[in-house]
């Protein structure tokens, strides 16, 4: 995903990350994974970096300078929510994306916001009486939106193309752009590595993800399935779901039905 947003975006782009696995595995010296310049932010200070580079790209008249940010589900959409609000509010030069495993997997698998309800984690652990997290996934596509942003999407890494039209689609965006890229993490989900692809493209088939984009104050889905695949077939695949009951499967299906059909009435299609 960090390769591939890279390439499109070319060698003068500024990349913050902040605490977690990419800069575990990135800035290992002297093997550096980055050949642009990339900096290691504070775990919630993500967005707050990206808006203070963006002022010194600004003031030194650069023209063709990305300013890209890329950080996790926790380092968004918790500890990191309040910098990422206010460099939209701003309306900071910024590209920021998500990649969203759905937990805090770089220091143990904890829960996140953005963990969905069933999912066993360090956290909410799966027992007789409670069977993994019970809150619901936090919204984030549409909290961002709801700045009225320039630009916003959703992508996942088993459908590359839409991914990389997106960022480029960002980087022609003169103000902020989020994208929200689901991405599975094979340690903390109990999945092969070779599974990964397949994984991410199923979270999408079977509408418990979805592609979209918001701009211009309007919601379009860049898909929209006229079936499904069977969620208990994505489910069961995962480690930190095989403890769930069919009454949990049939509520995450019926939250899915709910979601889907006030994006059909509301939103616009691509």
């Amino acid at each position: 995903m960090v390769r591939l947003a890279l390439k499109v975006l070319g060698e003068r782009t500024i990349t913050v990350v902040p605490a977690g696995c990419m800069s575990a595995v990135g800035f290992i010296y002297p093997q550096l994974c980055f050949s642009n310049n990339a900096i290691i932010s504070t775990f919630p200070g993500t967005a707050s970096m990206l808006s203070g580079i963006a002022a010194a790209v600004k003031a030194k008249g650069h023209k063709d300078v990305h300013v890209l940010g890329i950080a996790g589900d926790g380092g968004t959409a918790d500890i990191g929510l309040q910098a990422l609000s206010g460099a939209i509010d701003r309306g900071d030069k910024i590209i920021y994306i998500c990649y969203d495993n759905e937990a805090y997997m770089n220091t143990g698998i904890q829960k996140s916001s953005l963990t969905p309800f069933g999912a066993k984690t360090t956290t909410t652990p799966a027992g007789e009486n409670i069977r993994g997290t019970l809150t619901s996934k936090k919204n984030m596509f549409e909290i961002v939106a709801a700045h009225d942003i320039a630009y916003a999407a959703t992508a996942s890494i088993g459908y590359v193309q839409d991914f990389i039209n997106k960022v480029y689609k960002a980087s022609l965006v003169e103000g902020p752009s989020y994208i929200h890229v689901f991405a599975p993490c094979p340690t903390g989900w109990g999945i092969k590595t070779d599974e990964t692809f397949e994984i991410a493209k199923e979270v999408v088939d079977s509408g418990l993800w979805y592609l979209a984009e918001y701009e211009n104050g309007e919601f379009f889905l860049n898909k929209n399935p006229k079936e499904f695949t069977p969620v208990e077939n994505y489910l069961r695949k995962q480690n930190r779901f095989k403890h769930l009951h069919d009454e949990d499967i049939e509520q995450i299906i019926n939250a899915r039905d709910s979601k889907w059909e006030r994006m059909r009435r509301q939103w616009n299609n691509k």
